[in-house]
């Protein structure tokens, strides 16, 4: 089994900063691209940022210069670092992971985290 748990969301005021990181566990073989998605009220799920495992990032056009993703291959985490955060980035913040097991050593699945919520208001 492999659980990817996420952590760091909260309420904040507009201008204000977060930080959340998830971290994966289990039967873990490799761990490949990781991203961070979010999903407001009434809308479809979108990318925020995504990593390859080589450290190549990227980002969707509206958090480029204010959010930051990093990774720790030999942790297994993954954070995003929000800044300058805005009303319109509040949702609901999903870790995702393509994933091999040690149980296939070849097939690559994707796990998604539980979702944190992120909350932008004064």
């Amino acid at each position: 089994q492999v659980q990817l748990v996420e952590s760091g969301g909260g309420l904040v005021q507009p201008g204000g900063s977060l930080r959340l990181s998830c971290a994966a566990s289990g039967n873990i073989f490799k761990i490949y691209d990781m991203g961070w998605y979010r999903q407001a009220p009434g809308k479809q799920r979108e990318l925020v940022a995504g990593i390859t495992s080589d450290g190549i990032t990227n980002y969707t056009d509206s958090v480029k210069g204010r959010f930051t993703i990093s990774r720790d291959n030999a942790k297994k985490t993954v954070n995003l670092q929000m800044n300058s955060l805005k009303p319109e980035d509040t949702a609901v913040y999903y870790c995702n992971a393509d994933i091999v097991t040690v149980t296939t050593k070849i097939q690559v699945q994707n796990y998604w985290g539980q979702g944190t919520q992120v909350t932008v208001s004064s």
